[in-house]
């Protein structure tokens, strides 16, 4: 993906980077970390600090991250997972001890179809299927993710970091 970034240089607006971004492989498909603000962002913009602005983790209350996922269909990540020996289901509760693509960030997240088909799950059984420009609003629940299209699903999503409550139960 291309990721153009504008700021400042001696006092006028410039281009301070017009590059690939590469995607890094996820599993379930790819993803390329576009950019990240941390707390209250400072501009204008200048060169030097171009670099602080590449993501590596997820966002701190007040934080953002942005960034595009490639999702492969369901059937074919299952597919190439059996043929290499893995079972990621049993993994995936090994590793976390819940229903499979089920999870929880600490993060409001602006998720945005932009081509592809997608189902959201969440913790009551509640599905809804999504289609190009539909928005999903993620206020910190857990949910899971299935692409059960044969084709992929391109995803755009914009991650806030928060502070969860203390639970009262």
């Amino acid at each position: 993906m291309r990721r153009v970034v504008t700021g400042h240089r001696n006092g006028k607006s410039v281009i301070l980077d017009d590059a690939e971004i590469p995607a890094q492989d996820i599993g379930v498909g790819e993803i390329a970390r576009l950019w990240k603000t941390d707390g209250i962002p400072t501009i204008p913009l200048e060169e030097r600090d171009l670099k602080e602005h590449l993501p590596t983790r997820m966002p701190k209350p007040g934080e953002t991250l942005v960034w595009v996922w490639v999702y492969t269909p369901d059937e074919e990540f299952f597919k190439k997972a059996k043929e290499n020996g893995v079972d990621v289901v049993g993994e995936w509760r090994k590793r976390s001890g819940d229903d499979f693509g089920m999870h929880t960030t600490d993060t409001i997240d602006y998720d945005i179809i932009l081509s592809g088909e997608f189902w959201m799950e969440v913790d009551d059984g509640a599905e809804v299927h999504l289609k190009p420009f539909d928005c999903v609003v993620q206020n910190g629940t857990r949910h899971a993710w299935r692409n059960r299209s044969s084709k992929n699903c391109i995803m755009l999503s914009v991650l806030i970091g928060a502070k969860r409550k203390k639970s009262t139960k």
